[in-house]
């Protein structure tokens, strides 16, 4: 099968992706096989690359929001059928005994191990995955328009959670990629009041779209504090001027698998009268479960654009770059 495989950690801008002829993989007990269909290219596939987030075993096929139909079952997987259409995900494996696992922490589980980063992921014709950790996919959504759902919008969820958004108040969304123009669908549709911080204008073009109250280039120019607030962009020092804007009992999440050092902060200024600062870790099922259930209800509209599964590099160039609007999508030719 044709696959993008990396070999080193390198710059995204040095085009570290090569296109290659692997082996077919084989699932193993209780894994099914997809023909993969769409493959969304997402932020942590870039810290992957560049080595970000540590150093993934090499070589490795990355991508973690996979779509395809099955083609083969391995020993004792009874779960689905051949030619079912399901989702493949970051969270590929927990250990379901640990104290986390036993209470609905499973990802926080030490044991965890991850598509596209432990395993090899979808930036390829063929991937595999263990079936109680894959999805069953809405059928109101495509290929193309499921993908970011399985990454972008199942972390957006839980971002959503942890920050405590209640239906009916305000949130802040400082940077407007793939996971925040899911999340604002959401949002509004909870009737939430939406604050949009991006220093991208296609970005802050995109967010009105999705009907943000508000949208602007900087944290300093919202115009009201709010109930709560989520920062996708991966810089640390926004965390004390998006406190700033919190009323007080609000809560921040960190919604990025990687974030630069958080500066010093004043205790009465940024925490005090019971700010919370709430970082987020991967995703349960349950969250991808939730997550599936309540954008087919409403249902939400992804913005995606496609790329062939050779133009990898280019599509995590582009993302690097913020010249995408919304989510890309390889697509194996």
């Amino acid at each position: 099968m044709k696959a993008m495989v990396l070999e080193s950690c390198a710059d995204i801008d040095e085009s570290p992706l090569r296109l290659k002829d692997v082996q077919i993989p084989e699932p193993g007990n209780k894994e099914v096989r997809i023909r993969v269909s769409a493959c969304g290219v997402c932020r942590t596939d870039l810290h992957t690359i560049e080595g970000d987030i540590g150093y993934p075993d090499l070589p490795l096929i990355p991508g973690h929001q996979i779509i395809g139909k099955i083609d083969k079952l391995g020993k004792n997987a009874k779960r689905f059928k051949i030619g079912d259409r399901i989702g493949i995900a970051w969270l590929r494996h927990t250990c379901g005994n640990c104290v986390l696992c036993k209470d609905g922490k499973e990802n926080l589980c030490e044991n965890s191990l991850f598509t596209g980063y432990h395993k090899n992921g979808g930036y390829a014709e063929y991937a595999i995955v263990p079936e109680d950790f894959a999805y069953e996919i809405p059928k109101i959504f495509t290929d193309e328009e499921a993908t970011p759902l399985l990454c972008g919008g199942i972390i957006g969820y839980r971002c959503l959670k942890r920050a405590g958004v209640k239906p009916g108040q305000s949130l802040l969304l400082n940077g407007f990629g793939s996971s925040a123009h899911i999340v604002i669908q959401i949002a509004k549709y909870w009737g939430c009041k939406v604050y949009v911080v991006s220093r991208n204008l296609n970005h802050q073009n995109l967010a009105r779209k999705f009907g943000a109250f508000w949208v602007g280039g900087s944290t300093s120019g919202v115009p009201e504090n709010v109930d709560a607030a989520i920062i996708f962009a991966p810089a640390g020092n926004l965390v004390p001027q998006v406190l700033e804007k919190l009323k007080k009992g609000g809560t921040v999440a960190l919604g990025g698998i990687y974030m630069s050092d958080i500066p010093e902060m004043n205790y009465e200024k940024h925490l005090f009268y019971e700010k919370n600062i709430h970082s987020v870790t991967s995703n349960t099922r349950k969250d991808g479960e939730e997550l599936l259930k309540i954008v087919a209800k409403i249902p939400i509209r992804p913005q995606t654009n496609t790329y062939p599964l050779e133009k990898a590099n280019e599509a995590l160039q582009d993302l690097k770059h913020d010249k995408i609007e919304g989510t890309a999508v390889l697509v194996p030719v």
